[in-house]
């Protein structure tokens, strides 16, 4: 077994860890660290705006799916985490119209937590992807 870390921005380098780390054998695994609504330098963006940060989170998850060659379609398990649960629900359709469009029906779990790594950050998307 060979790993390889997926790192699209250097900036998670600092902090030891990788955006994603590639697993290859018999098939490959690609564990996503929680992807959320940073920029490329990982500054927050949108505070109080969850579908924006659901938006934002989707598009940093699917920059560390590229940099492995993978796409929303090899997501096979989806963590979300967030500090305001009754917010998430009307915000659902950002994630689901874009995992319906990929055809990804990954397990799920949904995560109430009292913070995340910044205040202003509401939602966080971990994933496991597979080709």
């Amino acid at each position: 077994m060979q790993q390889r870390p997926i790192n699209p921005w250097s900036w998670s380098e600092t902090f030891s860890f990788s955006q994603g780390v590639e697993i290859t054998g018999q098939q490959r695994t690609l564990l996503c660290a929680g992807q959320t609504s940073v920029d490329e330098n990982g500054a927050p963006l949108n505070p109080g705006d969850m579908s924006a940060q659901i938006g934002k989170a989707l598009d940093n998850l699917e920059a560390v799916l590229a940099a492995a060659d993978m796409t929303l379609a090899n997501v096979v398990r989806l963590n979300i985490y967030t500090t305001d649960v009754p917010a998430i629900y009307p915000a659902m359709s950002v994630w689901s119209s874009r995992l319906n469009a990929a055809g990804c029906r990954p397990a799920c779990t949904l995560l109430g937590v009292a913070a995340l790594f910044e205040p202003s950050i509401m939602v966080e998307l971990e994933a496991t992807a597979v080709a």
